[in-house]
Parts: structure tokens; sequence; C-alpha cells
């Protein structure tokens, strides 16, 4: 749940069957308002940062895959655009959340962002908040976030159901996953770990280098498979050479040997309600996006369904 999540709809989790009590009292229990400074602006790619955020000494009581949320109302420059919306819409402005693309175990808590698009019959209005956090927060900004929550977290229990963690993800819903990914490699050294990706080009890739650090650090725990839609350009990372193309079911098979023991976190881009309501006012199915086609891919090499855990960026 960016980076992202949408700027234009929030980004619901889909817990997967038999999600733990535990974890959705846990997300109550720490949902609060915390007064942050922005200690460091990482620029991902051209449309995405990551904020390195301190929060002052506050205990930060979170799970790897969780998610804050930003009100653009405490932005004063935001103030007319958010009006202007609010009055084209008829409701006030909703907080939009991020997911954190830190692990609770490192020193520094973040969240990642990514410039939202405007496209015609995918959303309905012009994105405010995230183009503003992209491109105009400096470090020593003040930013209120409201945290933690969302179910889309890794079991207490996750070695003894599986020893093949595989991620399946694109553009900004690698966010959740590189965290969760990060916070596998630090607790459960034995579990390994396949992270699949996919990107139209190779500068919006985000966490590049951080990936292929990672995995050249975990060469038996963690192998990144990225895949390409429009870069025809032929990569080498780690001795792999990046794939041409959508994520499809050729590919899980090939990454997937263990389709009935693996978990999979899958994450991105899904069918909006914008997207449902213009398709079903043409009399039309929508078309799938890419947390759809995934999950009937993953269906179709025999992934048990109770072994899939999705979340959208709608």
């Amino acid at each position: 749940m960016e980076q992202v999540r949408s700027e234009v709809e929030p980004q619901v989790a889909i817990p997967s069957e038999g999600e733990s009590p535990r974890v959705r009292e846990t997300s109550r229990r720490r949902i609060r308002a915390l007064e942050t400074i922005v200690e460091e602006v990482v620029q991902e790619t051209q449309d995405a940062v990551t904020l390195v955020l301190s929060a002052g000494g506050e205990p930060l009581d979170y799970l790897a895959g969780q998610f804050v949320t930003v009100d653009p109302h405490q932005f004063e420059p935001l103030a007319r655009l958010v009006a202007w919306a609010e009055e084209l819409k008829g409701k006030r402005e909703k907080p939009r959340a991020y997911s954190l693309s830190s692990a609770p175990h490192e020193p520094r808590m973040a969240i990642t962002v990514k410039q939202e698009p405007y496209v015609k019959g995918v959303t309905r209005y012009p994105p405010i908040l995230s183009p503003y956090l992209v491109h105009e927060l400096v470090p020593g900004a003040r930013l209120t976030i409201t945290g933690f929550a969302g179910p889309y977290v890794l079991t207490p229990d996750v070695a003894s159901l599986t020893d093949h963690l595989v991620h399946v993800v694109a553009g900004s819903g690698a966010v959740p996953n590189f965290a969760i990914a990060k916070q596998v490699l630090a607790h459960h050294p034995g579990l390994r770990q396949t992270f699949v990706y996919s990107n139209k080009s190779w500068d919006e890739v985000i966490f590049r280098e951080a990936l292929a650090a990672l995995e050249a650090l975990h060469p038996d725990q963690l192998r990144v498979v990225h895949a390409l839609t429009r870069d025809s350009v032929g990569r080498i990372v780690n001795g792999r050479p990046v794939r041409q193309g959508r994520i499809g079911p050729e590919l899980l098979r090939e990454v997937i040997p263990d389709p009935g023991a693996c978990l999979v976190y899958a994450c991105g881009p899904a069918i909006g309600p914008y997207e449902r309501a213009a398709a079903r006012e043409r009399g039309e199915e929508p078309q799938p996006r890419f947390l759809e086609a995934v999950t009937a891919g993953l269906r179709e090499i025999g992934v048990p369904e109770g072994r899939i855990k999705r979340e959208s960026f709608g």
C-alpha cells in the first residue's frame, strides 16, 4: 500500500484467507498521529523518492509491509488546490496512504512515494499530494503521518509455512515487499526469496541499486528477477538477464518450482472503482490490470488461493 498507494483512490489491502486476528488487533492499536521531520530525500527515480523520517525518539511499533497516511490539509501551499478538489468532488479530500519502505529492525523509518499519473479512463481526478511530496519536500520539512496500519505483513510463523517466499510486484508495488524482503533476510535466514519485479523501463525501477546490493550480499537467500514491458535494451544484473515482457504464467512457472508449497506476496496496480464504473457504463467488463493478471497466472500454475496474499494499488 505507492509507493505507494494510489493518489486518486486509497489502496485497499486484500487479506488472504486465515489472516491472523493478532495482526488486525495490533494494527488497530498502532494507529496514531506522529510528528516527523524529513531527514533525507533519496531520489529513487525521476518520479519517486524515499523520505527518511525522524519521529523525535517516539517508539515506532510497526511491521514490515504496513503503511501510513498523510493528510494533504497540513500543507499550506496545497490549500487552494485542496479547496478546488473538494468543491469539484463535493466532499473532503481524504488522506493518502503510503507504504513504509523501511523494516522495523532498521535504524531509520522511511516511506517511498511515487508521483501518481493522471490517466484518462483510469483515474478521475489529477493527483494533488504525491507531486508535492515527490518534488517539494526537502530535508528539515515537517510531516505529520498517521500509522501504522495494514494486514499485508508476514505471519509470525512464516518459516513453518514455507521455505520459499515469492514477491511478485509492479512499479511502486515493490515498496512494501522491499521492506518485507529486508525483514526476512534479517530474521529468517533459512527462507529463500524470489523477487519478481515488473516495470515499463529500467529507469523506472525503484530500489534498483538496493535490490542488486541485497542480492549480491545474500546470493543463496535472495534472487531478483526484473521484467520490463517497454525497454528493449538487454541488461545483465548480477549475472542474470533482465527479462522482456509482462509477468505471465511462463515466467511464474520458471521462478516457482514449488507452487503448492511457496508463499506469494503480490502487490501492484489493480482495477479501481472509477475503472469499474466507466466499464459498467460502456456495458463492458474492466480490463485486468497487473494484480488481476498475476493472480490468474499464479492460479494457472497451481499456487493455492490460500498461499497468495495480495495488496492492490487501485
